[in-house]
Parts: structure tokens; sequence; C-alpha cells
């Protein structure tokens, strides 16, 4: 089984809020929380992944998960979460999704 078979990111997302999930083998890796702030923002609040699964760039698979389904559906992001942050910074194709 490759990487991409075993590792699969689920969102839940609610009125106020969401959530993307990291599983790999079926097990929870890690996390990003998020905030809507508008009908077309939200806020990335919060990146963990368990240090059972950290050092495999799962932090970063979470937030260009959140850039996409931005991306995708005409949306900003305002990433409040400092690890968010510098991934978008550092990647100039995931920063047009950024609150000006």
């Amino acid at each position: 089984m490759n990487r991409k078979d075993a590792t699969r990111i689920v969102q839940e997302d609610g009125m106020e809020n969401g959530r993307f999930v990291l599983f790999e083998n079926d097990i929870f890796a890690g996390e990003m929380i998020y905030t809507w702030k508008a009908k077309t923002t939200f806020s990335i609040d919060h990146t963990t992944v368990d240090p059972n699964f950290g050092g495999k760039g799962f932090g970063k698979l979470l937030v260009i998960q959140a850039v996409e389904f931005a991306k995708e559906n005409g949306l900003k992001i305002e990433p409040l979460c400092s690890y968010a942050k510098k991934v978008i910074e550092k990647n100039q194709n995931l920063q047009e999704v950024l609150i000006n």
C-alpha cells in the first residue's frame, strides 16, 4: 500500500466551525480546526499532529487541504495558527486565498 492510499483527510463542517481530520491506516494522526468568520471566510485556528506521526509532513498536508477547499469554493482564509500561517507564507501557490 502506498502512502496516498494509507493517508486520508476527512472534513467535518458545522455551522460555526469545523475541522480537517487526517488518518493514516485508519488511525487518527492529526487535525486542523477552523472557525467560520463570514460566509466566504474562515480562520485556521489550530493545527496539530499526534507525536507518533510527527515528521511525515502531515501538518502541511492539512494546511494544503484547507487551501484547496478554499480555492474550490471561492473562500478566503485568515491563518491564526502560526504553523498554518508559516506554511502558506512560504508557498506562493497557497497565498491567493489569504485575506488581504
